[in-house]
């Protein structure tokens, strides 16, 4: 499908830049509102916006096609409280704002996609969770994960269809934590972390991309959906397929307490790394989409 204007709010993160990169060839415009914009680069503009309040942002929403919103502090950070106000206020504020504006808007886009997490799913080692039998979990992270969906749902708006994207730990060449893995696996510390059973959800940039064209192709589809790769792994099996692919001896171990070190000199959380993420895509297979790279052999020696 050709667009005339594609919309990337908060799009120049890693996720971001992937889905611009993709659109760049698709439509005549790719507008990125970012709090950080750098020169234009061919058809991809970035336009400054604060994500908090109406601005001069707000003029490209018109007669665009899309607006995928991405905008979030990235949750690689300590817990600490001005950490997670911030988490929270930047994915709320944004939802809220780009409502408002949108509603400001005589030729609105057709679709509003907005990012969400599949973190919001409980911890789970007994049996998958997805858009229909799924447990919401607790903690501070799920409550991030209902609160920016709730915002989300808020924003009623005739005219516009809305999907949420539950997006899994995305993979790729171009960022995201393929390389974390990658480059312990190299130095010898690719072994199992804590026991090793909890499962890992994940999902190829090249399906991200590929899913929500789907997603936009198919004017039926609309509401909550899982982007997860259809073979969550567990944590053994990950680490395994890593030093196979990277060629690595031998991997040691991370305990459970080693990984409370390594995370709090990292500046980041073992949640990230000890949760047991078992998503599946129902909704997407059932619409019947066809995932480019299922398999997480495949994913990680396209990550390299």
């Amino acid at each position: 499908m050709k667009y005339n204007k594609v919309i990337l709010a908060g799009g120049s993160g890693y996720i971001g830049m992937v889905l611009a990169r993709h659109f760049s060839k698709l439509a005549s415009e790719v507008i990125i509102f970012t709090r950080n914009p750098l020169p234009q680069n061919g058809n991809i503009t970035m336009v400054y916006w604060n994500g908090r309040t109406l601005g001069d942002w707000a003029v490209h929403l018109e007669n665009s096609d899309v607006l995928i919103n991405l905008t979030g502090k990235s949750v690689n950070c300590r817990y600490n409280e001005k950490n997670k106000a911030e988490i929270f206020s930047s994915r709320l504020n944004a939802t809220r704002v780009l409502g408002e504006a949108l509603r400001l808007t005589d030729n609105p886009p057709k679709v509003w996609i907005n990012a969400a997490s599949a973190t919001i799913y409980r911890h789970a080692e007994d049996r998958p969770q997805d858009e229909y039998t799924g447990d919401i979990g607790t903690g501070f992270s799920v409550e991030v994960c209902k609160q920016w969906e709730q915002a989300f749902a808020e924003q009623d708006i005739p005219g516009i269809r809305k999907i949420v994207l539950r997006i899994s730990v995305v993979l790729g060449k171009h960022g995201g934590v393929a390389g974390y893995y990658l480059n312990l696996a190299r130095f010898g510390f690719g072994g199992i972390q804590g026991n090793g059973r909890q499962y890992f959800s994940w999902v190829h940039e090249d399906d991200v991309t590929s899913s929500v064209d789907f997603l936009l192709d198919n004017p039926q589809l609309q509401g909550v959906f899982n982007i997860a790769s259809p073979q969550p792994i567990q944590n053994r099996e990950l680490m395994g397929t890593i030093r196979k692919v990277v060629s690595a001896p031998f991997g040691l171990p991370a305990t459970k307490w080693m990984l409370e070190i390594g995370t709090f000199l990292l500046r980041s959380e073992t949640e990230l790394i000890l949760k047991s993420r078992w998503v599946l895509p129902t909704r997407l297979t059932e619409a019947g989409y066809t995932f480019k790279v299922p398999d997480i052999k495949t994913a990680i020696e396209q990550s390299i």
